[in-house]
């Protein structure tokens, strides 16, 4: 049982041995080659199905010598200052509040939350 295959001492051929495998020569370029023109149109077949359409003198508009208007998108920030437009408003109680809470208590809870004032820590405006 004897293999016909190639030891490893054999060495595959060199890469100039292979024949134009890689040619690198200058290849002949059609840059700076004036194109050949494309071909006529086709000429349209008038169908007397269909009359032409009648085209009205162009009117000459006026320019538009108006100015631009750049309409910047407003944020609304949910609890933010109406006044400042900076701050978020706070919650504060009234003393009112806080003294119908204490001396009519189950029912005082309510108004105390009724009478609340919101305040902005920005600018100071209070808003009932």
């Amino acid at each position: 049982m004897v293999d016909n295959k190639p030891l490893l001492q054999d060495r595959p051929p060199a890469y100039n041995a292979v024949p134009a495998a890689y040619d690198y020569s200058p290849q002949p370029s059609s840059y700076g080659t004036i194109a050949q023109p494309p071909p006529p149109p086709y000429a349209k077949a008038s169908s007397p199905a269909y009359p032409s359409a009648q085209i009205s003198p162009a009117v000459a508009q006026q320019p538009y010598a108006g100015t631009y208007t750049i309409i910047q998108p407003s944020v609304v920030v949910v609890g933010g200052c109406p006044a400042c437009r900076v701050g978020v408003l706070e919650d504060d109680f009234t003393c009112l509040g806080i003294l119908c809470a204490i001396f009519f208590f189950p029912l005082g809870l309510l108004f105390c939350f009724a009478l609340r004032q919101r305040r902005c820590p920005n600018c100071g405006a209070t808003f009932g």
